[in-house]
């Protein structure tokens, strides 16, 4: 069995003022505020979310 690749997400930008959609993703992503971060799977769902949201976070290969 392949081991599955992991995500750290880290948000560094407010939600304020953010479209629904935008904010809608940075919840099922797991993201509750800023500077905290999460571990999230490396798949294409996941992958999507995270490029609409890219100006809000900083992606790391765990």
């Amino acid at each position: 069995m392949a081991a599955t690749k992991e995500l750290k997400l880290t948000m560094y930008r407010s939600m304020n003022g953010r479209l629904k959609a935008h904010k809608s993703c940075a919840r099922g992503l797991g993201i509750r505020k800023m500077h905290n971060s999460v571990i999230v799977t490396d798949t294409p769902e996941n992958r999507g979310m995270i490029n609409k949201i890219s100006y809000m976070l900083h992606v790391e290969e765990v």
